[in-house]
């Protein structure tokens, strides 16, 4: 048997929740100088009670071969990542017009 989603009520295949919330978030996309004066790519903005926070830092660090974290509900990510991210977070399905790169 399958699991239930406890927001939608469908199984957990068909549920809709996560690309729902996935098109009303409001995502910053940003550089900072750190230690040393390296950048870090931090993407803040993201509901972790509505996505997987964890699964798509750990999609994001695949992708761009870099380290980072989750701390305090954003995304770092080691190294200045600021033009591809945009791009990434559009192909995994987020609203190209909810993400602002500063």
């Amino acid at each position: 048997m399958s699991e239930i989603c406890t927001t939608c009520g469908l199984p957990k295949e068909l549920c809709v929740c996560e690309s729902i919330a996935k098109e009303s978030q409001k995502i910053v996309v940003k550089i900072e100088k750190r230690k040393f004066g390296k950048p870090y790519t931090v993407i803040e903005g993201i509901d972790p009670k509505a996505i997987d926070i964890e699964e798509l830092a750990k999609k994001l660090k695949s992708k761009f071969a870099c380290g980072g974290t989750i701390k305090e509900g954003k995304i770092e990510l080691q190294g200045g990542h600021k033009s591809k991210a945009k791009e990434t977070l559009v192909s995994l399905g987020f609203a190209r017009e909810t993400i602002e790169v500063k």
